[in-house]
């Protein structure tokens, strides 16, 4: 069996394809077998006024494309450019890594595993930006 899967715990909820689904009591696991399903872990979302920071608003942009909000051939262009001056700030080994596989994602209009990536540089960015403030 392909596709995503995912894991909810108690009461979780999840949107796919626009529709917020909420689990029941107890803990599941969903097979989505659609290769092109916008999938987003609402517990993951991050809300509009916590994306100031340049990792936060390129997430921010790549769950609209998830929840629908915006058109996937915009936000591709838009978040590669986003991509492109994040690699500038980040070019430790591990970082880059993240950024390839944001890239790869990107280019076949995977916007979930995009946002997966992007979304492990959120870390790196506050210990960045918490250094810059001493």
């Amino acid at each position: 069996m392909t596709g995503l899967v995912i894991k909810l715990g108690p009461k979780e909820r999840i949107m796919i394809n626009g529709a917020v689904l909420e689990n029941g009591d107890k803990r599941t696991r969903i097979n989505i077998l659609s290769p092109n399903a916008n999938v987003l872990r609402l517990r993951d979302a991050i809300h509009p006024s916590k994306a100031v920071t340049p990792v936060g608003r390129l997430c921010y942009a790549l769950q609209l494309v998830l929840a629908g909000d915006t058109g996937p051939e915009e936000a591709q262009k838009k978040a590669m450019l986003r991509i492109e001056e994040l690699s500038r700030v980040f070019t430790d080994h591990d970082s880059r890594s993240l950024l390839g596989q944001a890239t790869e994602a990107l280019s076949e209009q995977n916007f979930y595993k995009c946002l997966k990536a992007i979304r492990g540089l959120l870390p790196r960015e506050a210990r960045l930006l918490a250094m810059s403030e001493l």
